[in-house]
Order: C-alpha cells, then sequence, then structure tokens
C-alpha cells in the first residue's frame, strides 16, 4: 500500500520508500526524501523559486533508465504551479515551479536531477544569473577545474562581477554570478568571450569548444548553458550517479586548497553538517546587492 502524507496541508503518495536507488551506498527512495525534506529544503527552495524546471528522471536508480523531461509530467496535481516557457516548436509549452515544500516532495517522489533556467519566469529570456559549466575530460578532474575557477573569478573581478562555486555533483564545478537582467543571448556571448579568453590564457588548460577530440586532460569551460532554452543542475539537487552526491556549494578556499577529488565530492549526508557549519555559500545568488550589470550595458 502506497502511504499518504500530508505536507504543509497538501496529500502526497510516497511510493517505494524501501526501494534502493543507490546501491553503492545503499540508500533507499526514503532516504533521498528524507534528505529534500529535512536537509535540502530549507535552502534550496530560494534557488528554485520563480524558475521553471526540467527535470531528469532516473526511477529505477542511476544504473536504471535516465530521461529528460521539461513538460509537467502525466498525473501532475492541480496544486502544482506551472509556467509558462518559451519554445518555437511548442509555442503553448509550460514548465513545472517548486516553489514551496509540498511541490518539492512531489517532484523529488519521482526521482529527479532538478535542473534550472538562469531566468525567472515572470522574465523569460532574461537572465539574472550567468553559469560556467568547468567540465573536465580524463585524465583532467576537478582539481584541473579549480584551476580554471581561479583565474575566472579573478577575471570576473576584473569587470565588477562576483562569482559563486559549487560541484556539479559529477565530475565538474560550476561557477554562478549574479548579474543585473539581461537578454540570455548578451549573456550567453559574455560568457563565451571570457571561455576564449581562459582558453587563450591557458592553452594547456582549456577549450570552449565543446568538440570532444580536444577535450582529453583539459577543461571545457561550458558558456552554452546561459541559452535561455537551456537549464543547469540546481544547487543542492542529487545526481543520478552511482553514489548520491550533491551538487554542492564549496567556499574559495576549499576551491584553491583542492588537490584530490575526493576532497570536493558531496554525498547526501554530508550536506547537514556543512550547511550547520557554512549556511547557504550560495545565498548572495538569491538575495539583493550583489548583481552588476555586464560590461557595456
Amino acid at each position: 500500500m502506497t502511504p499518504i502524507t500530508e505536507v504543509e496541508g497538501r496529500r502526497l503518495s510516497l511510493s517505494n520508500l524501501d526501494k534502493v536507488l543507490y546501491p553503492a551506498t545503499g540508500t533507499t527512495k526514503g532516504e533521498v526524501l528524507h534528505y529534500y525534506a529535512a536537509t535540502a529544503a530549507g535552502v534550496m527552495l530560494a534557488h528554485l523559486h520563480d524558475r521553471p524546471l526540467s527535470f531528469l528522471r532516473y526511477p529505477d536508480g542511476p544504473q536504471g533508465l535516465h530521461f529528460f523531461t521539461k513538460n509537467p509530467p502525466p498525473g501532475t496535481p492541480d496544486w502544482v504551479r506551472t509556467a509558462p516557457v518559451p519554445r518555437s516548436e511548442e509555442p503553448d509549452a509550460r514548465q513545472v515551479l517548486v516553489q514551496d515544500l509540498p511541490s518539492l516532495m512531489w517532484a523529488a517522489n519521482l526521482v529527479v536531477e532538478f535542473h534550472t533556467h538562469q531566468w525567472r519566469r515572470q522574465t523569460p529570456a532574461v537572465a539574472d544569473r550567468m553559469v560556467f559549466d568547468l567540465d573536465p575530460g580524463d585524465p583532467a578532474s576537478i582539481v584541473e577545474c579549480c584551476a580554471v575557477a581561479l583565474w575566472l573569478r579573478e577575471r570576473l573581478a576584473a569587470d565588477g562581477l562576483s562569482a559563486y562555486g559549487k560541484t556539479s555533483g559529477s565530475k565538474g564545478l560550476h561557477l554562478l554570478v549574479p548579474v543585473e537582467p539581461s537578454p540570455s543571448d548578451e549573456v550567453t556571448a559574455y560568457a563565451r568571450s571570457l571561455a576564449v579568453e581562459a582558453q587563450q590564457a591557458l592553452p594547456e588548460l582549456v577549450v570552449h569548444r565543446m568538440t570532444r577530440a580536444l577535450r582529453p586532460g583539459k577543461v571545457f569551460v561550458d558558456f552554452s548553458q546561459n541559452a535561455a532554452a537551456k537549464t543547469t543542475a540546481a544547487p543542492y539537487t542529487l545526481r543520478a550517479k552511482e553514489s548520491p552526491t550533491v551538487s554542492a556549494p564549496v567556499t574559495w578556499d576549499e576551491i584553491g586548497a583542492c588537490e584530490d577529488p575526493a576532497e570536493l565530492a558531496f554525498l547526501a549526508g554530508d550536506m547537514a553538517a556543512r550547511l550547520e557549519r557554512y549556511g547557504d555559500l550560495l545565498a548572495p545568488l538569491t538575495g539583493t546587492g550583489r548583481a552588476r550589470s555586464l560590461p557595456g550595458r
């Protein structure tokens, strides 16, 4: 029998709570839901608020079928809010908004990675943050990503912009930059220009093109996720990996000191202590006063 629970006045059916989703650690679906409810929700909801979501679903765990969905899944409750999202191929498209704990738990019960746009529902394709996805090509690792992140941090600071880091929850690192609202194509163009500069400054370490033949041993500075149609793994989301890894905020001291990938690998069970120690390291992205205009605007 599927358990029914009530979350802030909403009735939810929570299924298969004893199912092991992460065999490497024995982590069950019930433990995943507990992570979102007891650890992540207090900080994660601010980063999801008003941002239409896409989901990477992995209902049978990371070893099973993975599939992306942008449209609200069949059976989405009528109390889960959605927002129109401009798509040339689907003019009436809508995507889910996770605005509160009930909708977070409803989505988590589907077993998903949470991915957000860089813009909010009120201003489609007008970004209020910029992202750099630093993706290492074997044998490079997050250690090399950290070196690139430090260069980008200084370069962004020269333009008056502040950067904040989080692990991707996979192999790489994400840099997030609050910006004054700007068209997504302008943000993408600026991010691309810095990726090109990074390759020129660090030619043995950086590539700015996705071509896989160029990437072994280097860090691909992916600027393309700033495009209006694209989404990026949200802060604090669990990833569909062998273990329940988290896209976890990290300090610049941790980035600067990293000498081993294990130093920046965080699981769901690590996050309560990190939040108690640091709070939300990405809080400046959700507040006011840290965003700055792109150069030339």
